[in-house]
């Protein structure tokens, strides 16, 4: 997700049509350049090189949203509830998108899903296969120190920065599920929201960092040089 306001200017996009290494290309009614979704830069066009301002978004079930957000307002499909899932085969399949795989790295299943971080020097991605099994991870990834979280019953992935107020924080799970603790003070935190729900820290906000669920294949594309967490 992505705030449409662009130095002052409110933008308003489109879905162009158009697909780069397999992933929506967008455009802007205003200038009709062309918008890299994974990116969340213009890839064509007079805004050429200018980035979107990233918004922490979640993926989550319809209940659970509800429970975090009962008087929510939701959009209205206009009557297509329910039936089949159009893309059901495409899950399964081994066929890597419209156009197939620019980057064929074989490190990992062409569908697996990942959690695909992108720093400043390197991407990493965090396969679902890993996070089933470890669901909460303290990593470091260069000068940066990541908090995953991984939610089983959702499917989705979170990202923080560990670091809070100048210091450095470990997490593992607490008591209740998707909540976890910090050993420095024993603090309590929503890991939806990132916000310390009790403890010392009670009302602090640790910084979500820009992730982004994708298949293998699509993150590979973009990034070759990825590391694998748990690769070895």
């Amino acid at each position: 997700m992505y705030a449409r306001e662009i130095e002052g200017q409110e933008f308003s996009f489109g879905v162009s049509g158009k697909l780069i290494r397999n992933v929506l290309v967008m455009y802007d009614r205003q200038t009709e350049s062309y918008w890299s979704q994974l990116l969340g830069e213009a890839v064509a066009g007079t805004m050429i090189g200018t980035k979107l301002e990233f918004l922490p978004s979640w993926m989550m079930t319809w209940e659970q949203w509800k429970e975090l957000h009962p008087d929510t307002l939701a959009l209205d499909k206009q009557g297509r509830r329910g039936g089949s899932d159009s893309y059901d085969g495409y899950y399964t399949s081994d066929r890597a998108g419209v156009i197939g795989k620019t980057n064929d790295d074989e490190r990992l299943y062409t569908k697996e899903f990942v959690v695909g971080v992108e720093l400043e020097n390197s991407a990493v991605a965090y396969p679902f296969s890993v996070l089933n099994e470890e669901s909460i991870i303290n990593d470091s990834i260069d000068e940066n120190e990541l908090l995953v979280v991984f939610d089983r019953h959702g499917g989705t992935g979170l990202v923080y920065d560990r670091y809070l107020d100048g210091e450095l924080l470990t997490f593992s799970q607490a008591a209740e599920n998707m909540t976890v603790s910090d050993e420095e003070t024993g603090t309590v935190w929503d890991a939806f929201s990132g916000e310390a729900i009790d403890g010392p820290l009670a009302g602090k906000q640790l910084d979500r960092v820009k992730s982004t669920i994708v298949f293998w294949f699509g993150w590979a594309d973009f990034h070759p040089d990825t590391l694998i967490y748990g690769s070895g």
